[in-house]
Order: structure tokens, then sequence, then C-alpha cells
């Protein structure tokens, strides 16, 4: 089952077990899914789904970040639901360790010794842990082992 068969069935299952938020929640992810579909004038791949859920899990997460700073008590319980709901969808995220051990890996392969030299290393392990770790991240910790 693809995730876009997923999110339908579970906004059904939301619909008969009256979830409300869960429902809200997952028609919002498939307005964004079908806004893409749109766009492209193409069904979407699991890969293309998948960095959409990505995408609004990090809005909600930067917004969670500046609502906590602000003292909106109120609305981080919602944000923080909502992030939860969407975290069912997305494939385990990696440790920090498991990234400095892909990053060293990557660094090794690129042969790059220096920062002038991380653009090349971001592009070849982006792929390799795209939508399993925050790109902020892996940035930071690519910046510590090119020193």
């Amino acid at each position: 089952m693809n995730l876009n068969e997923r999110l339908n069935d579970d906004m059904k299952q939301a619909m008969k077990s009256k979830e409300k938020f869960k429902l809200t929640t997952i028609r919002m992810l498939r307005a964004a899914v079908k806004n893409q579909e749109i766009e492209l004038k193409r069904p979407l791949e699991d890969d293309e789904v998948l960095a959409i859920l990505s995408r609004e899990i990090k809005q909600r997460k930067d917004s969670l970040q500046e609502f906590q700073k602000a003292g909106r008590e109120d609305l981080t319980a919602n944000l923080a639901a909502e992030i939860d709901i969407i975290s069912v969808y997305l494939p385990q995220q990696l440790t920090e360790e498991e990234i400095k051990v892909i990053v060293q890996q990557t660094i090794q392969e690129t042969g790059a010794s220096s920062k002038a030299e991380m653009g090349k290393v971001m592009s070849a392990l982006m792929p390799k842990v795209k939508g399993r770790a925050d790109g902020k991240l892996v940035n930071q910790t690519v910046q510590q082992f090119l020193q």
C-alpha cells in the first residue's frame, strides 16, 4: 500500500471513529498532496509524498518553537498533536549517532577535507538520508567534521 492509499484509508477510519482532530490533520495532508498532483498534472510517487509530509512536519516544528518562545501554550498542544499524527507516515528517523556515521562515510567517499567542499559532501549525503533526517541537523554535523 502506498502512502497516498494509506492516507485515504486512515482518513476513512478517522471518519468512522469520529476522531475530528486526526481527520482534520489527514485532510490537510491530503490537500497538500493533491495540490502537488494538480501542479504536476500526474499522481505522485511515494518519495514525492514523503517529501511533502517532511515539509509539513518541518513547518509545524518551526512553528512549535516560535509559539513556545512566545509562550503560546494554547497553540503548542495542537501543533504537537499534528506532529505526532504526521510522524506516523514518515520512516524511522535516524539518530544523531547514525547521522554521524553516514556523514563520516560520505566525507571519506567524496575525499572532502575542508568546508569549501561542503557542497560536494551535502549533494552526496542528502539522497542517503532523505526523509529520515532533518537537513539542518545533517548540515551541522557535516560542518563539525569539516573544520
